[in-house]
């Protein structure tokens, strides 16, 4: 993380509360560098979960429920609604999962980032995030090695990464939200030595190099993926799918006690 830039995304992020009048209870980074596998020019992908005015959300012509800035170099920032973020969750939306267990946090509130974790744990289903990593890691799969013999190898990680989740969630039966972190997510799944040592490099390539070429998809790793997508279509299919109704009274209390708390500092 090179310090100039992460004081520019600061200035960004205070430049977002300024002119739209909210206030960002955390921001955190959400791409590569967070998952534990950036390159050297990587991207910076800040996303943060803002509150406006306490009117704005009292008022009938609705704002927007996401901030959006240009892509500009290495910056990439944006942002959803508290609303919005909570209603995802409920949805098994499991982007909004990874923003609150990212490692990197480049501001906000402890607190909040802790209650809204303990409501993913409690209301998340398990069968929409396997859902989600499934039907994510699928389209990386089809859209970025079909033909597995010339591959980018960077894009290997973006299927091998849903995979590695898709494993996690079916050895951990009594758990929703997987590591977002892709060498943590790794250490706690049960891998063939094959694969371990394969991903290991990769990974050292990727930290050190900003290419890496293309070349065929290593057999074992090709294999781990289409397994795991093969396993997920039937592990996931049966469970909840709805959110239990006390999950709503729950969710809309933390909604309100938050923008109550935030409102008065936008």
């Amino acid at each position: 993380m090179a310090l100039d830039v992460v004081a520019n995304i600061d200035r960004r992020l205070e430049a977002i509360r300024a002119q739209n009048q909210v206030v960002i209870p955390i921001a955190i980074e959400s791409g590569s560098r967070a998952w534990g596998f950036p390159s050297p020019d990587s991207d910076y992908d800040c996303r943060f979960i803002f509150v406006r005015r306490l009117e704005d959300y009292l008022s009938p012509w609705v704002k927007r429920d996401v901030i959006e800035t240009p892509l500009e170099g290495v910056f990439d920032v944006n942002g959803w609604d508290l609303g919005k973020a909570l209603k995802l969750m409920l949805k098994g939306n499991a982007v909004i999962l990874e923003w609150l267990t990212s490692p990197i946090v480049y501001c906000g509130s402890a607190s909040f980032r802790t209650r809204f974790l303990e409501l993913a744990h409690l209301y998340a289903s398990r069968d929409l995030i396997g859902r989600h990593y499934l039907h994510l890691g699928e389209r990386q799969r089809k859209t970025d090695f079909g033909d597995t013999q010339n591959v980018a190898q960077k894009k290997v990680f973006y299927a091998l990464r849903p995979a590695a989740a898709l494993r996690w969630l079916r050895g951990h039966p009594d758990l929703a939200v997987p590591p977002m972190h892709f060498p943590t997510l790794m250490a706690e799944i049960d891998l063939p030595p094959q694969v371990r040592a394969i991903v290991d490099e990769l990974l050292l390539r990727k930290a050190s190099s900003r290419e890496l070429g293309f070349a065929a998809v290593p057999r074992p790793i090709l294999d781990f993926i289409d397994n795991e997508f093969l396993l997920a279509q039937d592990a996931f299919g049966g469970g909840r799918i709805h959110a239990p109704p006390e999950a709503y009274g729950d969710v809309e209390t933390f909604f309100q006690e938050t923008v109550l708390s935030f409102a008065a500092g936008c």
